[in-house]
């Protein structure tokens, strides 16, 4: 009789041995030092979560020989992604013995037959047929681009695709100049006198247009613009959207749509009684279910006007262009304001797109689908407009989007792509310095292996629409390209583990696309980072991310801002940071204290949060930024200290420099506080001065700081 912890030793390496051949850590470095195993429930969990079943040995050994003999059931893979300039060989699989003969489409209508290699493979018994390996070149000389590569058998026709990516994006904007700068804002914190309670895409259009004209910026980064959901309450976080190809319409400006000129006298004074309304909204909060409420009304109104025939021509090539994608995206969209935004509690018959019953409720319900894909074209017209201001203002660069790093359960996407989608997981972050118990962000991530199969086609059409109006794009963790952090439902966010994806595939796509439209990428590179991943997205052109706080080695001692990298946006803060005001006089660590999510005591951290400032003043008085007085914190001039920290960070060897907003006005309140739901309104605190009074768009000008940080950066001024 086998004694049974033989068996238990058997199935626990047939776990791990499945687990690796996923891409599933089995272990790894915490960023602490600690070498960690991952606990097999952790790995049963995410296998699962990627289609393997590992209830029993037999059933995990039968997962590993259907993973490995996969590519040997078709005749071409669904992809092959290749870097310019690389041959590659391509293997094809038919019935032992057969002929085969395999060509590429090229996009611009080439055709080209590829030429057989002399390499042997043994075959291999396949569902109980014999099956071959021929090997093809695929030559080094294909021109960038998605081309189709057929395979011709005695049994037929089969396809797949091969995309050649950029060895290097040629970061055409950084040719132009060896150093540039730019503002970078959560939009809906900065109102102007005729938004409508929040920030919108005239106000982003005016503060890049006045920033280049008036202070030489040459981009503005923009919080992420994506969909959120249509039924209240509405997810406040940028960083937590429904769809992240959608743009959300709150962010509209209602008098600037084309049609709102042919509306009656009665139907503006109800659009003007319905905005007056939102200016009597309190300061203190950015309400947004009652900012939708508002505009969704006014909208309607709107929509009721018919469309010109060339704004009709305009509207239907929208549509056509975006294809299947926008459809799933507004149909959702009417299903939700139908039944709910959780999608997983509508009828069974509507719980996946493809389902008939979809198709026949969206033919029921075409007025209100088109009403969405109305929506969007309006959102796509306001932000090209956007672009195309910043660029005839004198931007090299324009409008950089952010794209965040994963979806809701819940939302759009979660729905339309649910086969791309792992389930029973979340993406999240393990534990660090400043979360010690790892971070859940309650977002599903791609399954790297559905994920091929599709072709990378969801990922390529989410990068194509979200670059179709910019000049750059921020990649918001941008680790996740390469691995992220799986955590089981269920299971504390320290109890997840790595999963491998694909990265020379998604990496050389992003590169594919942005080089399409000519635009450049910043990586969010923080964290747990291995040195060889931030060399990749250097080699492919990518720039990385310096944020000023956190540039100390490992013994705590601040980095030498000579030695700081050169392609980087650096910023001295980010959203997810308090202002530099907040920072330098301690609110952030009074604030998390007040709630309550302040690892140690107050007096302790505080005299920690001084020592931090106290070196970064000494640094500035050695660099004759500040007087040595100043170099006493008891006595800084927090204004003169702001604006002595962004002359520091023109002082690295950063390409581009970033400028937070509040910094130009002494805002000390945080957008985000990290650790907290409900006991801080994250994402919804708009601009003000040090007093906490309203901050204005067209206050910006008047502000002393603004001038000052802008020179800081821009010597020129």
């Amino acid at each position: 009789m086998t004694p049974i912890d033989a068996v238990d030793a058997r199935y626990s390496s047939a776990l791990h041995e499945l687990a690796r051949a996923m891409g599933i850590a089995t272990e790894y470095w915490s960023q602490s030092g600690e070498h960690v195993q991952v606990a097999e429930r952790t790995l049963r969990a995410v296998i699962t979560a990627m289609g393997g079943d590992p209830s029993t040995t037999e059933s995990v050994d039968q997962s590993l020989r259907e993973r490995e003999i996969r590519a040997w059931r078709r005749v071409l893979p669904p992809t092959l992604v290749i870097t310019e300039g690389d041959e590659h060989r391509l293997p094809v699989h038919v019935d032992h013995g057969a002929s085969v003969r395999v060509a590429v489409e090229c996009e611009d209508g080439r055709s080209l037959e590829l030429a057989q290699l002399e390499h042997w493979v043994a075959p291999r018994e396949v569902d109980g047929r014999l099956v071959g390996e021929a090997s093809f070149c695929v030559p080094a000389d294909l021109p960038l681009g998605w081309h189709v590569l057929i395979a011709s058998t005695p049994e037929g026709i089969s396809r797949g695709t091969v995309v050649v990516t950029p060895r290097r994006l040629p970061a055409r904007a950084l040719a132009v100049k060896e150093r540039m700068w730019g503002l970078m804002v959560q939009l809906y914190a900065l109102r102007s006198q005729h938004s409508w309670g929040m920030g919108d895409t005239v106000d982003a259009r005016d503060l890049a247009t006045w920033s280049s004209v008036s202070l030489g910026a040459d981009f503005l980064l923009l919080n992420p613009m994506h969909a959120s959901t249509f039924v209240p309450p509405m997810e406040p976080s940028p960083y937590l959207p429904s769809s992240r190809r959608f743009m959300n319409p709150i962010y509209l400006r209602i008098e600037t749509i084309n049609e709102f000129a042919y509306l009656t006298a009665k139907a503006r004074k109800a659009i003007g009684d319905l905005l007056t309304e939102l200016h009597a909204l309190p300061d203190d909060r950015i309400d947004r279910d009652a900012i939708w409420a508002a505009k969704a009304e006014a909208l309607r109104v709107i929509a009721d006007i018919e469309l010109s025939v060339g704004r009709q021509a305009s509207f239907d090539a929208f549509v056509a262009h975006l294809g299947p994608g926008l459809i799933d995206f507004a149909t959702w969209s009417a299903l939700a304001c139908e039944y709910g935004a959780r999608w997983t509690l509508w009828p069974a018959e509507y719980r996946h797109p493809a389902n008939e019953a979809v198709s026949e409720w969206r033919m029921r319900h075409a007025d209100e689908v088109r009403w969405h894909l109305w929506l969007q074209w309006l959102m796509d017209e306001q932000l090209a407009q956007a672009q195309s201001s910043a660029l005839r203002a004198g931007m090299t660069i324009g409008i950089v989007h952010d794209l965040a790093v994963g979806v809701a359960y819940d939302g759009a996407d979660a729905w339309a792509l649910q086969d791309v989608l792992a389930t029973g997981v979340s993406v999240g972050a393990p534990p660090d310095m400043y979360n010690q118990l790892g971070q859940n962000w309650a977002q599903p991530p791609w399954r790297p292996d559905a994920l091929a199969e599709a072709g990378f086609v969801p990922y390529r059409d989410m990068l194509r629409t979200v670059l179709r109006n910019a000049g750059g794009i921020r990649i918001d963790h941008v680790l996740g390209l390469f691995r992220m952090w799986w955590v089981p439902e269920g299971e504390p966010a320290d109890q997840g583990t790595y999963v491998s994806f694909d990265h020379e595939a998604l990496v050389g796509i992003l590169a594919l696309e942005v080089d399409r439209v000519e635009a450049l990428v910043v990586g969010e590179d923080l964290g747990t980072v291995e040195p060889w991943v931030q060399q990749v997205l250097a080699d492919r052109g990518l720039l990385g991310t310096s944020i000023m706080w956190f540039e100390r080695d490992e013994h705590g001692d601040i980095i030498d801002p000579n030695q700081w990298r050169r392609d980087v946006l650096a910023s001295v803060t980010v959203h997810d940071l308090p202002p530099t005001a907040g920072y330098l006089r301690g609110e952030h660590v009074r604030l998390r204290h007040e709630l309550g999510v302040l690892k140690g005591d107050l007096v302790t951290e505080l005299d920690r949060a001084e020592k931090e400032r106290a070196d970064w003043l000494t640094l500035l008085a050695e660099r004759d930024l500040i007087g040595r007085d100043e170099a006493d914190t008891d006595h800084a001039d927090i204004d003169e200290i702001v604006i002595a920290l962004h002359r520091l960070i023109a002082q690295t060897p950063a390409r581009l420099i970033g400028v937070s907003v509040p910094d130009l006005v002494g805002d000390v309140r945080t957008q985000n506080q990290p650790g907290t739901h409900q006991e801080y309104p994250n994402w919804q605190v708009p601009i003000a001065d040090v007093s906490g009074n309203r901050v204005w768009l067209e206050d910006l000008a008047r502000f002393p700081l603004t001038r000052a940080v802008a020179a800081a950066v821009n010597p020129s001024l």
